[in-house]
């Protein structure tokens, strides 16, 4: 795919908004492997701008990497200073397959407690625990219900 070319206000826009930003990918001493394009593209396809760090003393090589990059990945090379490269692609619409149910809840999780014997000398005792979504675990190890959420805010009901 031909890299996205933007014109020089858009670009300068776009370096604004990653000067924040972190790097997202490490790209080390084995280089640009197949495993590290992978993960470029899964980073351009969650966030869209991306910075990416190189571990390269070799200005031509990262300049290269740079240029490639953005070729094979179909993403416009936004800045190359240093060992920072910033990719841009825009990012695509949300599908039925990738949208999350806002209606599930989070699923049950089993914990293991050590119960200490009331009697002294005993061993203590294991238990494993199912706690739900919508519960919690105390530091004394019972199951609570998570409190529900109020409707609106305090201040809110305290002028009804």
């Amino acid at each position: 795919m031909p890299a996205i070319h933007l014109t020089p206000a858009q670009r300068k826009d776009k370096r604004s908004d990653a000067h924040h930003l972190d790097p997202v990918v490490m790209i080390g001493g084995d280089g640009m492997t197949d495993a590290v394009v992978k993960e470029i593209d899964a980073a351009l396809i969650a966030h869209g701008l991306i910075k990416v760090r190189v571990f390269s003393d070799d200005r031509t090589q990262r300049e290269q990497m740079f240029a490639g990059l953005a070729d094979r990945l179909g993403a416009a090379p936004i800045q190359h200073i240093g060992k920072l490269l910033v990719l841009w692609r825009p990012q695509p619409e949300i599908t039925k397959e990738r949208k999350v149910d806002e209606n599930r809840m989070a699923g049950p999780r089993d914990f293991k407690v050590l119960k200490h014997s009331t009697r002294g000398g005993q061993r203590p005792e294991v238990k494993t625990l199912r706690v739900l979504g919508n519960q919690r675990l105390t530091a004394g190890g019972t199951v609570k219900r998570a409190k529900p959420k109020p409707k609106t805010s305090l201040k809110k009901r305290s002028q009804t």
